[in-house]
C-alpha cells in the first residue's frame, strides 16, 4: 500500500505527557492530512467516544514544556491549549474519520503497533530459550519484523557486526548480531 505513513513518521511525533505516550492534536491532523480544527471538531461532535483518558488537554506549563523540548511551532503560536491523544483516543478517532487517507493512516498506525507487539513477544521468547535452532528461528523472525518496521537507513553494519537500535518512546531496543568466525 503505497502512500501509507511509516513507523518513523509516527514515532517522531510521539511525546510523553503525564507519563503517557501521546500525540498532539496538530500531529494527528498532520498524519491524517486534515486541519487541527477538524480533528478537534470531530472529537467535540462525538463526546461519547472519548471518555476520560482518551484525550488530555495540556495545561500552560505542559504546553511550554512541549514547545521547549520538541519545538512544535504550531503549538507555540496557538492561542488555545492543545489536546493530546492517547493510543485509545487514536483508535476511537479512527472510527470517526472516514476519508481514504484516514483509513490508510489508521491501518499504518495499527500495523505498526501490532508489529512492535509481535517483536516484543519474540524478544521475550528469545531470551527464554536455550535451544540453538529455536534461537536462530526467533532471531530470523525478529529481523524480518525489524526490516518491515524500519528503513535500511536504520541498520548500522560494521565488519562482522550488525547493530539495530530503535527508540520506541517507552523503551529503547538495541540488538547487536555478531558473526562468529570459523565456528
Amino acid at each position: 500500500m503505497s502512500g501509507i505513513i511509516g513507523y518513523n513518521e509516527v514515532e517522531e511525533k510521539v511525546i510523553t505527557i503525564r507519563e503517557q505516550i501521546v500525540l498532539l492534536d496538530s500531529s494527528v491532523a498532520e498524519l491524517y492530512g486534515v486541519k487541527t480544527r477538524e480533528i478537534n471538531q470531530a472529537v467535540k461532535n462525538n463526546p461519547d467516544k472519548f471518555p476520560e483518558g482518551y484525550i488530555l488537554t495540556l495545561n500552560e506549563d505542559e504546553k511550554h514544556e512541549v514547545i521547549k523540548k520538541f519545538d512544535h511551532l504550531k503549538v507555540k503560536f496557538s492561542p488555545t491549549l492543545p489536546n493530546v491523544f492517547t493510543e485509545k483516543g487514536l483508535y476511537m478517532l479512527a472510527t470517526i474519520l472516514k476519508s481514504r487517507k484516514a483509513t490508510q493512516t489508521t491501518i499504518a498506525i495499527v500495523e505498526t503497533f501490532s508489529k512492535i507487539r509481535g517483536l516484543s513477544r519474540i524478544i521475550n521468547q528469545l531470551s527464554g530459550t536455550q535451544e540453538e535452532n529455536q534461537q536462530k528461528l526467533l532471531t530470523q523472525k525478529s529481523g524480518e519484523i525489524f526490516a518491515e518496521i524500519l528503513d535500511d537507513n536504520f541498520l548500522e553494519v560494521s565488519g562482522d557486526e550488525t547493530t539495530i537500535e530503535v527508540n520506541l518512546a517507552i523503551m529503547k531496543v538495541k540488538h547487536t548480531i555478531k558473526r562468529n568466525r570459523g565456528t
